[in-house]
C-alpha cells in the first residue's frame, strides 16, 4: 500500500508549474529511507502520458508494475503472481499543484510544491527536464526518486506501452 501511495503522490507532483511534456520515459531509482535510516532502493522504468497516465515498471529488487489513469491503480506483483486493483478515493487537484509550485529562492532548477499538507522538492536538470523528486510520506519516510535517460516526447504514448500486463492465471484482488 505504501508503494501505491508513493506512486499517486509522485504523479501529482509532476505537474507543479514546471514545463511538463506531453509524455516522457525514463529509468528511475527510488530510495525510501525510514526514520531509523534503513534504506530500500527500487529501480526500473517509468512511462508518463496524457497528464494522468503513469506506469512504473519496477525491475529490482522485485518485479512489479504499477499503473494509474488518475481514477484507479493497478498493481501487478509478478513475484507473487497477483494483481491488486484500487480505486483512488481522493483525486489530486492538479490545477492547485500547478498554482502553488514555486522556484526555490533564486534557483531556476529547484521548485517547492505544497499539496494536501505535504511539501515536495522537485529538481530539473540543465536542460529543464525532470531530474529528482523528494518528499516525506505519511510514515515519515524520506522518498527520493532520481530519473536518468529522460526522454520527453509529443503526443500520447500508445496505450500498450502504459498498461499493466499480466497472465490470465494471476490472482486478482479488488479493493
Amino acid at each position: 500500500m505504501k508503494l501505491i501511495f508513493t506512486v499517486l503522490v509522485w504523479s501529482s507532483v509532476l505537474f507543479a508549474s514546471i514545463q511538463v511534456p506531453e509524455n516522457f520515459q525514463a529509468d528511475f531509482t527510488q530510495k525510501i529511507t525510514n526514520p531509523k535510516k534503513k534504506v530500500i532502493t527500487y529501480t526500473g522504468k517509468i512511462y508518463f502520458s496524457n497528464k494522468n497516465r503513469l506506469k512504473w515498471e519496477y525491475q529490482s529488487p522485485t518485479k512489479k508494475e504499477v499503473c494509474t489513469d488518475g481514477v484507479e491503480v493497478l498493481v501487478v506483483d509478478h513475484d507473487l503472481e497477483q494483481v491488486s486493483n484500487y480505486l483512488i478515493n481522493k483525486g489530486f487537484d492538479l490545477a492547485k499543484i500547478l498554482e502553488t509550485a514555486k522556484p526555490y529562492k533564486d534557483k531556476k532548477s529547484v521548485f517547492i510544491a505544497k499539496h494536501e499538507g505535504k511539501e515536495y522538492t522537485i529538481q530539473l536538470d540543465a536542460k529543464g527536464k525532470l531530474s529528482r523528486v523528494a518528499y516525506y510520506d505519511d510514515l515519515d519516510n524520506t522518498i527520493l526518486i532520481i530519473f536518468e535517460k529522460m526522454r520527453y516526447g509529443k503526443g500520447d504514448l500508445p496505450l500498450k506501452d502504459i498498461r499493466c500486463n499480466f497472465p490470465e492465471n494471476y490472482d486478482v484482488i479488488r479493493e
